[in-house]
């Protein structure tokens, strides 16, 4: 039965308890953004939906007879940085005129922030300067201190020499290791015959470590942000705060840095992208993240920095540096664009459009800024595009595939009678010519010669033995068919970065083959060889050697990685505890001109020699360093073996002393051996046995 009194709360049950409210006098000085400052970010605000309104200041004060005029031509001019939400607010006085702001909303946040951009400080006429802002930042304005004061110049700190590893008399390149789970990055230098520890850190990066495409920085990730490293000794260069950033990309040129957080975009964060400036260390843009799986990099480059673009829905917005605003104010409007790439030696922009009922597929080259077109193709039956660019930016090669019949299951398109078609585009000649080749085969890899007219392919049904074919463009864009290799068990193609020697090499599978060939000659296999488990390829930026490693990210034993020469000799093998990523330090492009270096391959025979004989030199000094350190490790063992038997000769007689023995042995005395003969059997054999 239920205690009524207790149910009720009947004043026999309660007990006294302490009063924890404050004092009269107390004053609590603890501000909640202090004491939960996460929290705090994230609480309910006014303004939170209104991140794509603006407010535009200092707009013309007109009567009834004139506001209509006014909005026409403010509308017009707005509309050029995106879709507007309904019609621009303009509030009014008691007689009908504007009091000279006006509200505009746009159907995202990013066109918002482009309209602030561009339009702050826009003359309308000599007596009307737009003053614009977003409607969010009303709370930054009205909470600035009044004893705000500008900050002080820093004064310049000296990063040293950025490039210091180009000055190594021996020019011996530098690699990273992470390794033990990743809690140790080692800087190696690849010397001879051992790699040498340039800098070792423990706990210097929180996830990878990434090189700047020149190579003048190592940025490591953190928890709250990126750090770049650099210079003799590896110091801290420069750090972006971006809490929970897990992707970054660095511009070509290493000017900008692009880092996105999913943490941030998966709570609709306005900052989950932002684009910093890497000398500076100054954010210069941030986005939004729109799309739910985001595709990274979500920002592609031009080759010389000057500008960024992404993809939209039926749209491509490309932006320009150093103002980070869109090129012309406005995106462009391509509909049904799927994907798109620029060229890496060219401010040329490719990108290719889905078919759409009758209207075919295509694909399109565009010159930047001018946005001329330069070159477009239409293609049929078209289930997707890939593009693959030379590395010099030659030639352009679009891989499309193709079907026969399609179909619609639940919603879902699927293509059956699948060809694949390569699309060859010659960059550098007049009008761009196109040549094709077609592939029924499905296609496993595609890789270009990064200096060269050559590209290969494997192709086949699998799943184990497939077909490599390496083909040439010759003069008249024809496209030959160079050499066939059937029935290879590989699945993936490295070409050296000086191009010649190409690694074919099976990962990340049951087997692991690996081949070395030559496609100067008769496309001969200089060498073949075999790392068990092998996970990654990684060439060298000369193109001297190649490393293959087994990850402890994807196989849990054997973790090692190898160096093998640019013809497959296996040089050395280095195992490292938990070993996992290995990554080759970049190097810039040569300062010397084409002309220097035609002479230079030209009269290669002749610096051969001194090479020649720096390397005998090297190689007499490795030997006599070798046997200098043989000599003396048997020195040490000598030493610790003697040291060892004059102490077990005492610990003997302190033991025979304890236990009260006399030791009888005495000098002089000599061991007999005797010898018997226990038994004698005789076997005869015959002829047969």
């Amino acid at each position: 039965m239920v205690n009524e009194n207790h149910v009720n709360g009947s004043p026999d049950d309660l007990t006294d308890e302490p009063d924890f409210s404050d004092p009269e006098d107390y004053i609590d000085d603890v501000r909640d953004e202090d004491l939960l400052p996460e929290l705090w970010r994230k609480r309910p605000k006014e303004q939170d939906g209104f991140d794509n309104v603006i407010v535009v200041d200092h707009i013309p004060q007109v009567g009834p007879d004139r506001i209509e005029k006014l909005k026409t031509v403010l509308k017009k001019f707005f509309s050029k940085f995106g879709k507007l939400v309904g019609e621009p607010h303009y509030p009014l006085d008691d007689k009908g005129y504007t009091k000279g702001y006006m509200f505009v909303e746009y159907a995202n946040p990013d066109m918002a922030q482009e309209a602030v951009k561009a339009a702050d400080g826009h003359h309308l006429d000599k007596q009307h300067v737009f003053a614009v802002n977003l409607f969010t930042e009303i709370e930054k304005y009205s909470n600035i201190e009044e004893d705000w004061e500008p900050p002080k110049p820093q004064p310049y700190k000296d990063r040293g020499n950025l490039r210091n590893w180009l000055l190594d008399p021996d020019c011996y390149d530098q690699y990273s290791a992470l390794h033990d789970e990743g809690k140790i990055v080692t800087i190696f230098k690849n010397a001879t015959p051992d790699p040498i520890a340039v800098k070792e850190r423990k706990a210097w990066t929180d996830a990878v470590v990434i090189w700047s495409p020149l190579g003048t920085y190592i940025a490591t990730f953190h928890r709250k942000g990126i750090a770049l490293w650099g210079g003799d000794e590896f110091n801290q260069i420069v750090k972006f705060s971006h809490e929970g950033v897990q992707y970054i990309d660095f511009s070509p040129c290493e000017k900008y840095l692009v880092t996105f957080s999913p943490i941030l975009a998966a709570n609709d964060h306005p900052e989950a992208i932002i684009v910093w400036d890497v000398r500076t260390g100054v954010k210069r843009r941030a986005f939004h993240s729109d799309q739910e799986k985001v595709n990274w990099p979500v920002f592609k480059w031009s080759p010389d920095d000057k500008y960024f673009a992404r993809i939209g829905p039926d749209m491509l917005s490309i932006y320009e540096t150093p103002s980070m605003a869109l090129l012309e104010k406005k995106s462009m409007k391509i509909a049904g664009v799927k994907n798109f790439s620029w060229s890496p030696s060219q401010n040329i922009l490719a990108y290719w459009v889905a078919e759409n009922k009758d209207v075919p597929a295509r694909v399109t080259l565009l010159e930047i800024p001018s946005k001329n077109e330069l070159r477009a193709k239409n293609l049929f039956n078209v289930a997707d595009c890939r593009m693959h660019w030379q590395k010099c930016g030659d030639y352009l090669c679009v891989k499309v595939d193709r079907y026969t019949k399609v179909r619609k299951e639940k919603n879902e398109v699927k293509y059956s009678g699948m060809f694949y078609n390569f699309e060859i585009f010659d960059m550098r000649k007049k009008d761009i010519p196109v040549a094709s080749i077609e592939i029924k085969e499905g296609i496993v890899s595609f890789a270009w010669e990064p200096v060269g007219n050559k590209f290969a392919i494997i192709h086949g049904d699998g799943p184990q033995f497939y077909t490599v074919s390496f083909y040439g463009i010759k003069q008249g864009t024809t496209i030959s068919l160079l050499k066939k290799f059937d029935n290879k068990q590989c699945n993936h193609l490295f070409w050296s970065p000086s191009g010649t020697f190409i690694v074919m090499a099976s990962l990340r599978s049951m087997n692991h083959g690996l081949e070395w060939v030559d496609t100067s000659d008769n496309f001969s296999v200089t060498n073949t060889g075999e790392h068990f488990m092998a996970t990654d390829v990684e060439w060298d930026p000369t193109g001297r050697y190649v490393a293959t490693a087994v990850s402890w990210w994807a196989h849990k034993v054997d973790n090692a990685y190898w160096i093998w020469s640019f013809q497959g000799r296996l040089i050395r093998k280095h195992t490292l505890d938990k070993f996992c990523q290995l990554l080759w330090r970049p190097r810039p492009q040569p300062l010397l001109s084409e002309e220097k270096i035609r002479e230079i391959k030209k009269n290669l025979k002749q610096y051969s020699a001194a090479f020649d004989i720096k390397d005998k030199m090297m190689m007499s000094k490795v030997s006599k360093d070798i046997l200098e350190k043989r000599k003396r490790l048997m020195d040490e063992f000598k030493d610790y073996r003697e040291r060892k038997q004059q102490e077990a000769k005492i610990r003997r007689q302190k033991l025979l002393q304890l236990r009260g023995i006399r030791d009888e042995k005495k000098e002089g005395d000599s061991e007999e051996i005797v010898e018997f003969l226990i038994r004698e059997e005789k076997i005869e054999l015959g002829p047969d046995d």
